[in-house]
């Protein structure tokens, strides 16, 4: 992965764009003439974002521009004319799928909440990188799919765990193996989206979560995260641990501001 700031020609080449307002940072998909397709240069590029995402950042919210969020895996990559400027699709180990894989990985950070503002199309690669948020707030065109296995591949990028903890294994290996189209309705009581809105909407709603979010002590929200992420992986005793050194280092925190 390279180092340094990301220049504008990589934003470019990744089809992204970044925008940092105080705590509050803003990734957009910018590739709409292709419905915002993901290539390789797209996954490491978000990788390096979430490596050199400010300390003052709590909330990142993902959306993409245009009517979709993401069409998924740029299919250009399928065939002998490739994507310019990419690498090919050829056979691959696993350390290169786990430096992709990176791109995701970072928006389960505990200092951070991640919010995926979604409408349109989130296919494969966009559905799992709504999947990697913390949060959905979905418009009520939404149409998730995992079409992967129509392509003779898996779903990769970090979203099978995520998709079994919201729906459970049978049906998420229906949604899988029938690469069937979840629309809103489904969506949200499925649990895929914690909130549904009119497309109008999408963008007031998605500001009214991130200032409520930002309402909360810093400390507390990262400590309430570690623990809810915790618990599907924790037995009762382990969780009440958990809640108590949470707690506990919580308080210490206050008593220690409060001292004069």
């Amino acid at each position: 992965m390279a180092d340094g700031p990301i220049t504008d020609a990589e934003f470019q080449q990744a089809g992204l764009r970044l925008a940092v307002d105080g705590a509050v940072a803003t990734i957009t998909l910018a590739r709409p003439e292709r419905r915002n397709a993901l290539t390789f240069s797209t996954w490491r590029t978000l990788a390096r974002i979430g490596d050199t995402l400010p300390d003052g950042v709590r909330v990142v919210v993902v959306r993409g521009e245009g009517p979709a969020f993401s069409a998924g895996i740029d299919l250009r990559l399928f065939t002998a004319e490739g994507v310019p400027g990419e690498d090919a699709l050829a056979p691959r180990d696993e350390e290169f799928i786990r430096g992709l894989q990176a791109g995701y990985l970072w928006l389960r950070r505990p200092d951070i909440v991640s919010i995926a503002a979604v409408q349109g199309h989130a296919i494969g690669g966009g559905f799992q990188l709504a999947l990697a948020c913390d949060l959905r707030v979905v418009a009520d065109d939404v149409k998730f799919a995992m079409k992967e296995p129509a392509l003779g591949i898996v779903p990769d990028l970090t979203g099978t765990k995520p998709l079994v903890d919201i729906v459970g294994v049978p049906r998420a290996l229906e949604l899988c193996l029938t690469t069937r189209t979840v629309f809103a309705d489904e969506a949200a009581r499925l649990g895929l989206a914690e909130l549904v809105v009119p497309v109008a909407d999408l963008g007031k709603a998605v500001d009214d979560l991130v200032a409520a979010i930002l309402a909360v002590r810093p400390s507390t929200a990262a400590a309430t995260k570690r623990l809810l992420r915790a618990a599907p992986g924790n037995t009762l005793e382990e969780q009440s641990a958990a809640e108590r050194r949470e707690q506990v280092a919580l308080l210490n925190e206050h008593t220690r501001e409060q001292s004069p």
